[in-house]
């Protein structure tokens, strides 16, 4: 039996560069096979872990195009298209279709804040711009505000097809679930994806579809395990697995997360080059002694 789409892990996938800035095509393919070979399910690109704000409308096409080029149809593939502006958000969303990605995300416009009628209005023309799903991206911290569970009644209604939700609330969570739930009949899948792992044993259990998981950058296979512990019903087994994860994200939090996703790669034989400047190199030395301090933590234990 074939496995749904947008389920499961999905990498935000960091946007390998070149020491010159330059996206490195490479790099791209050599970070895709690796997430590949470690069954990550899909690929979540250019969003916060990919940089995608910080890139130029042709970088991000740039990356799209070596993202779907190095899958090959072997993993879902959600284009995060998301920005200031509607003409870019559509722009990047046709590109993203015609090129061959499967889904394409985008926050709420950002920098302003919009009431839920622009919001609205904002989905609605993304909608019907393209012929590939639609997902909401629920990220707060970075957008300056949140999703709120009517207004994403209104986009199931106008034909969003999932969200990812970064809020990092897991009542919030709760709510956004069964809110889609009560409107799923007869209008197809919806598609919840919790946005970090550190959510996933609460949210899967709830009825989540899937993760999109920074960590999995690093340590897919951790990742993987624990989402398919819970979807066997190894809850014991899983939860002995959340907790190492919480104890990952404690170490790798309070550092540059995102630039020691470069180097821990590098140290385990992944060559991604560098991130976009102006984002500084993690330092090699650092990234050695906490890549050890996360393996004693076991999050490569039996796999």
């Amino acid at each position: 039996m074939s496995r749904l789409k947008f389920t499961g892990v999905i990498c935000p996938m960091i946007t390998p560069c070149r020491i010159d800035g330059l996206i490195y095509r490479e790099g791209v393919k050599n970070l895709v096979n690796f997430l590949s070979e470690k069954n990550v399910d899909g690929l979540f690109v250019c969003g916060t872990f990919g940089l995608g704000p910080a890139l130029t409308n042709e970088e991000r096409k740039k990356v799209t195009e070596y993202v779907v080029e190095s899958v090959n149809k072997r993993l879902d593939v959600i284009i995060q298209v998301g920005s200031t502006s509607l003409e870019s958000t559509l722009e990047l969303a046709k590109h993203a279709e015609d090129v061959g990605a499967d889904a394409v995300a985008s926050t709420p416009p950002f920098y302003y804040r919009y009431d839920d009628e622009s919001i609205l209005s904002f989905f609605r023309e993304l909608v019907s711009h393209v012929n590939i799903p639609v997902f909401a991206y629920n990220i707060p911290s970075r957008v300056g505000y949140d999703i709120s569970t009517q207004l994403l009644g209104k986009l199931v209604d106008i034909g969003v097809s999932g969200i990812k939700d970064s809020g990092n609330d897991i009542l919030k969570s709760y709510e956004y679930i069964y809110t889609v739930k009560e409107r799923e009949s007869g209008r197809g899948r919806f598609s919840f994806l919790i946005g970090t792992e550190a959510l996933m044993l609460p949210a899967v259990i709830a009825g989540a579809n899937g993760c999109v998981s920074g960590l999995s950058n690093i340590y897919p296979e951790a990742v993987v395990k624990l989402y398919r512990l819970i979807k066997d019903g190894k809850i014991i087994e899983a939860v002995d697995m959340h907790f190492k994860i919480v104890k990952a994200r404690r170490l790798i939090e309070s550092t540059a997360y995102i630039q020691l996703c470069y180097e821990i790669l590098k140290l385990r034989g992944v060559d991604v080059g560098y991130p976009k400047p102006l984002l500084k190199r993690f330092p090699p030395q650092q990234a050695e002694e906490i890549k050890k301090k996360l393996e004693e933590i076991g999050l490569l234990d039996d796999i």
